[in-house]
Order: structure tokens, then C-alpha cells, then sequence
């Protein structure tokens, strides 16, 4: 099976990194209103499990304790 996706809007946000968790949520939605924001905590020396599945409309932003970016949040 095929499937065409049309990708509108910015997909990955490097700029975020080191920033606040909800700011960074808020920024995504403003410059891509296309895809949904999941937040994943993540505590220290632990890996939180998330679904291997590809999501064109979702955008995962990985946090630390104190709800600061971890990593680069992209469409997937």
C-alpha cells in the first residue's frame, strides 16, 4: 500500500532544544497549526516507551524533570 502525504509547515524545530516543554508545544502549533503536540517526560537514567508507529500530523517533544527540551522535536 501507498500512501501520499501532503507535508505542510515546518516538520522539525532544532531551535527548541533547552527550552521549556509547554513553550516549545505552543510554538510548534503557531508555525505548523497542521499537527498535534505529545509531550514525553522522560526522568533521569530512564527511557520513557512510546509506539514505533510514523504520525504525519504529530510532533513528539521530549522532556527532562524540569520540562526542558531533550531533543530535536520533529513530525513523526
Amino acid at each position: 500500500m501507498i500512501i501520499n502525504e501532503i507535508f505542510t509547515g515546518k516538520s522539525s524545530w532544532p531551535e527548541l532544544v533547552g527550552k521549556n516543554g509547554g513553550e516549545a508545544a505552543t510554538t510548534i502549533i503557531s508555525e505548523n497549526p497542521n499537527v498535534f503536540v505529545v509531550i514525553i517526560p522522560s526522568a533521569t537514567g530512564h527511557i520513557t516507551p512510546v509506539s514505533a508507529d510514523y504520525n504525519s500530523g504529530r510532533v513528539r517533544v521530549s522532556v527532562d524533570e524540569h520540562c526542558i527540551v531533550t531533543n530535536v522535536p520533529k513530525i513523526g
